[in-house]
């Protein structure tokens, strides 16, 4: 898997180490409040978060990656990383597959500001990225012949839609459900990171095989 997926097996093996040492040490609540992204950072909502020393604002979308609130979690996220990763890497590269978690990574928060700009609450997890991998995976690997044109739309846009469509509606159906508990679950970062894996997957395909 190394030599066939380094891209995905770097990120998944970073993203796992520095997991376990902010789990096992006891840190992650220190972590998601320095390191996770915070919507209200990007306001005056909460000035007094501005005279705290946090992470730079514009690495949070990164950094937020590498925290994780639980072994399950952490766990979930590596699993669906790994899964989706080695098939997409194959089509895309190393390269590729680099620039796909990370411009997922920041449609993710994106999404999750979108939705609550004025939320103090950290959002952490790889969830918003590797969703940009699995949205990426199901548009190069689902049955394209299931899809029919409709008017102006190819059967490639109507696959597309639908793809969106069915993520958003299960992932912000899950997110309100979770809300509240000690556990929610960010759906809007999920569908962005989706949306740009669906946007980016093709594209990212043409410009592997034309570096190849």
């Amino acid at each position: 898997m190394l030599t066939r997926a380094p891209a995905t097996v770097a990120i998944a093996a970073v993203t796992a180490l520095v997991g376990v040492l902010l789990l096992l040490g006891d840190m992650v609540g220190y972590a998601a409040v320095y390191a996770g992204f915070i919507p209200a950072r990007l306001g005056d909502t909460l000035p007094l978060l501005a005279q705290v020393d946090l992470m730079p604002v514009w690495l949070t979308p990164f950094s937020t990656t590498l925290v994780h609130a639980s072994f399950l979690h952490l766990g979930f996220n590596l699993m669906m990383l790994g899964y989706t990763g080695v098939a997409t890497e194959r089509a895309i590269g190393a390269r590729g597959l680099v620039a796909l978690y990370l411009i997922a990574a920041v449609g993710a928060v994106a999404a999750h500001w979108a939705f609550k700009p004025n939320s103090a609450v950290p959002m952490i997890g790889a969830s918003g990225a590797a969703s940009g991998v699995i949205g990426a995976y199901s548009v190069l690997y689902s049955r394209r012949d299931r899809a029919r044109a409709i008017g102006p739309l190819s059967a490639g846009a109507v696959q597309m839609i639908w793809l969106v469509v069915a993520w958003s509606a299960i992932n912000l159906l899950i997110g309100f459900i979770t809300a509240g508990t000690s556990m929610p679950i960010a759906g809007a970062a999920h569908v962005g990171g989706f949306i740009m894996g669906v946007v980016l997957a093709r594209p990212l395909v043409r410009w592997h095989w034309q570096n190849a």
